[in-house]
């Protein structure tokens, strides 16, 4: 297990600046970037690994979603490689829709796995 000290706060902003790019190449570096090659992602509507898979589940959210944004929902904390952070989803100076709360692995500075849970979701979101 990798015990190197991690930035919550900075690990969060950086996963959420991969789910609010909406450019496919601009997002394809983010995850370069900040997420291992075989990087797992899951939470109760959808799961995807890899770079190219992960892409395409932001994508589809964008899709669903036209013009919403994600935001931090309080603050980050980290525990080891283990780092948990909230966040909301709605448009663009409206009224968040939907909150989450994702518990992500490191491993070697990159997120490794997210497993995300929905904590407030509207009937037909």
């Amino acid at each position: 297990m990798n015990t190197a000290a991690h930035d919550p706060a900075a690990i969060a902003q950086g996963y959420i600046a991969v789910w609010n790019e909406t450019d496919p190449a601009r997002r394809a570096a983010l995850l370069e970037a900040g997420w291992s090659a075989d990087a797992q992602y899951v939470d109760p509507i959808m799961q995807g690994s890899g770079h190219a898979q992960i892409s395409a589940l932001v994508g589809a959210v964008h899709q669903r979603y036209p013009g919403f944004r994600f935001n931090l929902l309080g603050k980050a904390d980290a525990h080891g490689d283990h780092v948990r952070f909230s966040w909301t989803l709605g448009p663009s100076g409206a009224e968040d829709l939907i909150q989450g709360t994702d518990f992500v692995r490191m491993d070697a500075g990159k997120l490794r796995s997210v497993t995300g849970f929905l904590d407030k979701v509207p009937v037909g979101a």
